[in-house]
């Protein structure tokens, strides 16, 4: 197998990683003003995503960093041609994660309740902005001869694209909602559960609409096979919902965020930014890589430490793995104002 081929995988593999990781962070912020009702409750909620949150983040991270360095031309292209969707993620996100870390400094009503505002609107926006996003890399962009983004803003905002982004928020919903049933006990895990059962519905009706419009766009038998799995693992997950058994929901809505995305980076291959322009030049794994050279050296960085980070992450998860409920919340962070 070419380099160029590893680390396209490389990098669907991170992609992966984080939409099913920071898919349920996400739903979750989201989910934040339907199942919290008090502070203490709002508590609950951030603290089962408190300690992993900006570990996920890092999924990011390095898949922007992969692919910069192993296709430069790709990298060039998406920022450049895409360039204010991402400048609002990157926004969100920089609000979102200052919002967790500032949220506790303060004991007013309105200083936590502007931080749960940010918490809500930065995961919501790149909840629905990373669906279009991978809608239109699936579905091709204007990208003319030379390499050059040559479309505008509203060329992104196609009813495909849209639908991209509806399926990804609502996945992460029901991805968040059943984590949240998982993580924590009492009156807010049954409500969670309750509503997992129901956004999970939806989600399935549109991700269902959703793949099957990319399969007949741009898919082929391995994307097809892909896509039925994650439509299979999404059912049993919405199975294991209504028979409370949270943790096989969990990995059912995580089974099925995983099949689906690997699914579109199979039908995309082997272009990396497919063109929609007759004299246009798509961007391919072939044309759009860095060197092989530098591919050789990032094979064997990469080799050497993903199986630790890999192990430092599964720790963390592995140790803050109890569930949480509002008797662990200390007296000082619920006051009567706030109620």
């Amino acid at each position: 197998m070419e380099l160029t081929t590893v680390w396209f995988c490389l990098i669907a593999v991170l992609w992966i990683g984080y939409f099913t990781l920071e898919g349920f962070d996400f739903g979750v912020g989201m989910l934040l003003p339907i199942l919290a009702h008090d502070e203490v409750e709002r508590r609950v909620l951030i603290n089962t995503i408190g300690p992993v949150w900006d570990g996920n983040e890092v999924w990011l991270l390095v898949a922007g960093g992969a692919t910069f360095a192993a296709f430069p031309e790709w990298y060039a292209t998406l920022f450049s041609g895409f360039y204010l969707p991402l400048l609002l993620i990157l926004l969100a996100l920089i609000v979102r994660g200052v919002a967790f870390e500032y949220r506790a400094k303060g004991h007013g009503v309105a200083w936590r309740g502007r931080w749960d505002i940010a918490i809500i609107v930065g995961s919501w926006v790149p909840a629905v902005l990373w669906g279009v996003a991978f809608a239109d890399i699936v579905h091709g962009v204007p990208i003319a001869a030379d390499g050059e983004y040559v479309g505008g803003f509203f060329n992104l905002l196609h009813p495909y694209a849209l639908l991209g982004g509806l399926t990804t928020a609502l996945l992460f919903l029901t991805h968040g909602a059943v984590f949240v049933s998982l993580k924590t006990d009492g009156p807010i895990r049954h409500e969670a559960r309750a509503l997992a059962a129901r956004l999970g519905i939806l989600a399935a009706g549109v991700t269902v609409a959703f793949l099957l419009w990319t399969q007949l766009d741009s898919g082929d038998l391995a994307s097809g096979l892909l896509f039925v799995g994650a439509a299979v693992a999404l059912v049993a997950g919405l199975v294991a919902v209504g028979a409370a058994r949270e943790g096989w929901a969990f990995c059912g809505t995580f089974v099925a965020i995983a099949l689906g995305v690997a699914g579109l980076f199979v039908a995309l291959f082997p272009d990396v930014m497919p063109t929609t322009l007759a004299d246009g030049a798509s961007l391919t794994t072939t044309n759009a890589a860095a060197t092989a050279y530098t591919l050789k050296i990032m094979t064997v960085v990469a080799a050497v430490f993903t199986p630790l980070v890999l192990l430092y992450q599964s720790w963390s998860y592995w140790v803050f793995r109890r569930r949480i409920t509002v008797e662990h919340i200390p007296a000082d962070h619920a006051p009567a104002t706030a109620r």
